[in-house]
């Protein structure tokens, strides 16, 4: 059992969908609890896709394939997860989108998966997000952080719409906001009164940890 753990983490971190699909349905034949999988594989497998990203020694379409090979293997245990009423120990709630006039997904995905494996419930709303949508899913999840994606100069503004509605609404004190995307930054995120700044996906999740005082 240890041996097909060992692979399925290996299907991850190679970034191998079909393999991981495959090796996760293994498991369950085999007995495995999805939640074992998931916490002894999945994650840790996903873990070490963003410290080689951080190193330097994957890329941008390491961690494409490496997220698409983690949805490929839940798409097995979440049915199985239900079916077993278990749930993961989750550190948080996260909302989660690329801004209005915006439609650039693999970022905002990338951090959705990344934050996923590290335990966080999260809410993908996609691409080109109005900001009372924003407001609405903080209200409706009683959402801890929200995390804004922008690609463009012209669209980073739309950051700062969403962090105004959530005042409007009366919900900024409740949660943290997180923006990223390539024009923005540390600086930009102090402007429009952001919490934090994340450069990349395994970065967002240190950042989303350490704003809501989770053990890294």
């Amino acid at each position: 059992m240890e041996d097909l753990l060992t692979r399925l983490q290996e299907a991850v971190v190679n970034g191998e969908p079909e393999l991981a699909r495959a090796l996760a349905i293994q498991a369950l034949e085999a007995g495995i609890a999805p939640l074992r999988a998931i916490e002894q594989a999945l994650s840790p497998g996903m873990q070490l896709v963003g410290a080689r990203y951080e190193h330097g020694d994957y890329f941008i379409p390491d961690l494409v394939m490496a997220a698409e090979a983690m949805k490929a293997a839940m798409q097995v245990f979440e049915p199985a997860l239900l079916a077993r009423q278990e749930q993961r120990r989750v550190l948080g709630t996260v909302v989660i989108g690329t801004v209005e006039g915006d439609i650039h997904e693999i970022g905002k995905s990338l951090v959705a998966t990344m934050l996923s494996a590290a335990g966080f419930q999260v809410h993908d709303l996609g691409v080109d997000v109005p900001a009372g949508v924003f407001v609405d899913k903080v209200r409706e999840v009683g959402a801890d952080v929200v995390g804004l994606s922008a690609l463009l100069t012209t669209t980073m503004r739309n950051q700062e719409v969403v962090i105004e509605a959530l005042k409007e609404a009366g919900l900024r004190e409740r949660v943290k906001v997180v923006v990223g995307g390539a024009p923005a930054s540390a600086e930009w995120a102090q402007t429009i009164g952001a919490d934090g700044y994340a450069e990349n996906a395994n970065e967002a999740v240190d950042v989303v940890k350490q704003l809501l005082g989770v053990q890294a």
